[in-house]
């Protein structure tokens, strides 16, 4: 049999561990006792030694939905871990525990009989950890091992303390080594122990009983509370070192919350982490303009150490808060700067949405992105693009259609530079340097060329070198020779179990190859206005490729938010039985609708686009926006609106988080609808235009 090097070293390690643990603690080394014996008699006793300042934290209330995108999951139930890290009570957790935002935590510690209640205090929003407060003295606080004392290969325990028979029962215990350090750009150790929402917020301890560090899931790339959750119980977990988290504690006592650092300028575009590092924008008014950064700078050397590639850049910062110092030196042209003392900003609460002013056409199964309308004063038409002309790809690389590039438009920076492959009507090929601008909320009123090429079913065609993406799974799009004709026309239902009506408008002359907007109507307290409603929308849903879509209240006083999950359900059902633009699709309500449908665009920007409100109030939405968020706001109110100084507010609040608005004021109306057709034409303007990039 052959024994590999590897498997050699961590033999090696283990028993070296066992016997430097066991002289430590008095231990005989019998020869007799095999390696597990051992094994086991090492981890009992840190387990036993850490064991106690492990508590379980239970949660009441929050979200149901937890994360962003693709990272949306349920929140989880049942118990959480925490670490206590002073004796008056504080208690350290993963960020991850409390991201559904529960109404209260309740404490579990061993030997205490009667629970506490705990309050947050502060958060690291860099590391994703949390502090919270119970009153308490004389709490078991563990003992924590340094940085410099980790190695490669060490053997560690993850303890955790959820599911038991009771809170005062050992804690859960998975065994691994420590498998890599500084990960996640220098924030983390990587344990290959099994980490996951059983034990995050619990820690990492080494054989003598030492705190290592605690256990969080973290992404290279994403900051959320949920990223790094989907590593779970994968052999990749990782913790943050107790002896940073040691080191800004008293920060987070005082209630301050910690934030990332950022050097307030922008690198040129690209994905690769080999790159130059050179600057393709300065923030205004930040510390690095201040210090005298410009565009075309490359960064060449940060804290005195050599920097070649973006990596080692983001590695050098990944650990930094805003508020920190760094020093560092950039070459421009043939000149070195040394740049000392730079102070580290926090990232931008609210960014404004970059575009590029242009209207592409929809349903072409081409990669490339062909422009129907140039919007007048945009960066297109100051960039003399034209109708006609095929973008190809965004700084030499392709974007794979519309999507594609209303994601790398919507993310960049206003006032950046970016550089267009552009194939002219004329089939030439030019390169076009574009400087992007912030979306406005105000539509020009001016009526946009036929936007569907009328191919939404046929296989779409991926950029040189990219796979196919899937094509849709509506039964049509399958097997269009088999396919039954979807129902067309007034359509009501009643769910059998729960007794919830809708009713749903599809146009007569829906085709599945052109993509329609879907308008979410959700109508005032008491007055379902179904009639009024088909009146108004039904020639203007054949017009103009609407679907329209109206749940009706459960409860006749009005609306809930708890209702906003079974709207969201009755969106994913149409979207796979109907060719619906994902990019135009709106809440609309009036009075208490119009208040749930801002909630819903709101708590739900990965489903809607738009909010079309009509006299509705302020509600604290269960998320924030990400930076360059697509999601845009019609606001119309009545100036005899009893709740008008409320209805105020929503714009205040709507454009502090930097959402492109555009406001209706109807002096003379009161809690009504939309009173005339011109207004209505606007609501439609708006609607067509939300897939502007």
């Amino acid at each position: 049999m052959t024994i590999s090097p590897c498997r050699t070293w961590i033999g090696l390690t283990l028993v070296w561990s066992l016997l430097t643990t066991s002289l430590a603690w008095g231990w005989a080394w019998p020869g007799a006792d095999d390696l597990e014996a051992a094994l086991e008699r090492g981890t009992k006793s840190a387990a036993q030694a850490a064991g106690p300042s492990v508590v379980q934290l239970q949660t009441v209330g929050g979200k149901e939905f937890v994360g962003s995108g693709q990272m949306t999951m349920q929140r989880g139930r049942g118990p959480t871990t925490g670490l206590i890290v002073s004796d008056d009570g504080y208690i350290i957790t993963s960020s991850f525990n409390l991201a559904h935002q529960p109404s209260s935590i309740t404490v579990f510690i061993t030997g205490r009989n009667d629970p506490l209640p705990a309050k947050i205090i502060a958060q690291d929003q860099t590391r994703m950890i949390t502090l919270l407060k119970v009153e308490a003295q004389g709490l078991p606080v563990p003992r924590w091992a340094a940085k410099s004392e980790l190695k490669l290969g060490q053997w560690v325990l993850a303890l955790g303390r959820t599911w038991s028979d009771s809170p005062q029962a050992p804690p859960s215990i998975s065994i691994g080594i420590v498998s890599a350090l500084d990960r996640i750009w220098g924030k983390a150790i990587q344990t290959d122990a099994k980490v996951s929402p059983v034990n995050y917020g619990g820690p990492l301890i080494d054989l003598d009983g030492k705190v290592v560090g605690l256990l969080c899931p973290l992404s290279q790339r994403g900051e959320d509370d949920v990223a790094g959750a989907e590593w779970y119980d994968s052999g990749i977990g990782f913790a943050i070192p107790m002896e940073d988290i040691l080191r800004v504690l008293d920060q987070l006592k005082a209630g301050k919350n910690l934030e990332r650092g950022l050097l307030g300028v922008q690198f040129q575009p690209t994905e690769a982490l080999d790159a130059t590092p050179t600057i393709s924008l300065v923030y205004p008014h930040s510390p690095a303009e201040k210090a005298g950064l410009q565009a075309g700078d490359t960064i060449i050397e940060v804290d005195g150490q050599p920097i070649a590639r973006t990596s080692q850049l983001r590695h050098r910062l990944g650990p930094k808060y805003a508020g920190d110092t760094i020093s560092l030196k950039v070459k421009r042209d043939k000149e070195e700067i040394a740049i000392p003392q730079l102070p580290l900003i926090a990232p931008p609460k609210y960014q404004q949405m970059a575009w590029l002013g242009i209207a592409p056409v929809r349903d072409d199964p081409s990669w490339e992105i062909t422009i129907r309308y140039v919007f007048p004063e945009s960066p297109a038409d100051q960039a003399k693009l034209e109708a006609g002309d095929k973008i190809v790809n965004v700084e030499g690389r392709p974007v794979p259609g519309r999507e594609g590039l209303a994601a790398r438009i919507g993310g960049a920076m206003p006032g950046s530079e970016i550089k267009l492959g552009v194939r002219r009507k004329n089939g030439k090929m030019e390169t076009i340097t574009v400087k992007l601008a912030a979306i406005s909320g105000a539509a020009l009123l001016a009526d946009l060329p036929p936007g569907s090429a009328k191919k939404a079913l046929a296989p779409r065609q991926p950029p040189p070198g990219m796979m196919a993406p899937p094509r849709p799974t509506r039964p049509e799009a399958t097997k269009p020779e088999t396919a039954k004709p979807v129902t067309k026309g007034f359509i009501e239902t009643e769910d059998p179990v729960l007794g919830r009506k809708t009713w749903t408008y599809v146009p007569e002359n829906y085709d599945p190859n052109v993509s329609h907007g879907l308008l979410v109507w959700l109508h005032p307290a008491g007055d379902p206005m179904q009639a009024a409603m088909r009146s108004i929308w039904e020639p203007l849903c054949q017009q103009h490729h609407l679907i329209l879509h109206a749940p009706l209240a459960d409860n006749p006083s009005g609306w809930l938010t708890s209702e906003a999950d079974l709207i969201l359900q009755d969106v994913r059902g149409l979207l796979q039985t109907y060719t619906i633009d994902r990019q135009r699709i709106v809440a609309h309500g009036l009075g208490q609708g119009g208040t749930l449908a801002l909630f819903l665009g709101m708590d739900a920007p990965e489903v809607f686009s738009g909010v079309a409100s009509v006299g509705g109030v302020w509600v604290q939405s269960a998320k924030e926006p990400r930076p360059g968020q697509r999601l845009f706001f019609f606001l119309a109110s009545g100036g005899k609106d009893p709740n008008i100084e409320a209805i105020r507010v929503v714009k205040e609040r709507v454009s502090e988080r930097q959402y492109p608005i555009w406001t209706v004021d109807i002096p003379d109306l009161g809690t009504g609808y939309l009173p005339d057709a011109d207004l209505l034409r606007r609501l439609v303007f708006w609607i067509e235009t939300l897939d502007r990039i």
